[in-house]
């Protein structure tokens, strides 16, 4: 699981440095993305505060709710966090996985119709961004979030088909027991 935290605090990092100049000085960033140099209106003020306060948000969740800070009253147990399914501590683990790695999917490709659009290097970085963090997102849907179902009776992965071919070497080594 050590991808799966690397993820998530990547993620939180990732959210929190585009969040830091939204909203420490979102003139600049106004600046940088108009085609004209002009002072910021209070409404893109407005909206660039709440948008890094959103990603800040976002992050901090992230880190909260995959069970990587304990959300106990009180401390009973000294074991690490883990993301396994009956752990109490992290329940939403997948899901939150889930939902910020479709959050990088729609954020990569909304910046990539911008950068083709605009052509400013700023979009192309959040795409290399969104789009890494997407790749390892799903990396770990589809690869670490489960354990492998391994058989008490044969000691293979029960996941595993011969399918097309028929696997002999794997049947030698794990003979089928009659019951």
């Amino acid at each position: 699981m050590d991808v799966y935290y690397s993820y998530t605090y990547s993620t939180a990092g990732w959210l929190a440095l585009q969040a830091l100049p939204l909203i420490t000085s979102p003139t600049m960033i106004v600046t940088l993305l108009s085609p004209e140099v002009r002072e910021a209106t209070p409404l893109e003020v407005y909206f660039s505060r709440t948008l890094g306060f959103t990603l800040l948000t976002i992050g901090i969740l992230q880190i909260l709710l995959t069970g990587s800070v304990p959300l106990q009253s009180r401390l009973t147990s000294a074991e690490g966090t883990t993301t396994d399914p009956e752990d109490p501590k992290a329940p939403y683990a997948l899901p939150t996985l889930t939902v910020t790695m479709t959050f990088h999917a729609l954020y990569a490709f909304y910046s990539y119709m911008m950068w083709t659009e605009t052509g400013i290097s700023s979009f192309a970085l959040n795409v290399l961004g969104s789009g890494f963090l997407f790749a390892v997102g799903g990396w770990c849907v589809l690869f670490a979030s489960s354990d492998g179902r391994i058989s008490r009776k044969t000691g293979a992965d029960k996941r595993t088909s011969g399918f097309p071919f028929k696997n002999a070497e794997a049947d030698k080594r794990f003979p089928k027991k009659s019951m």
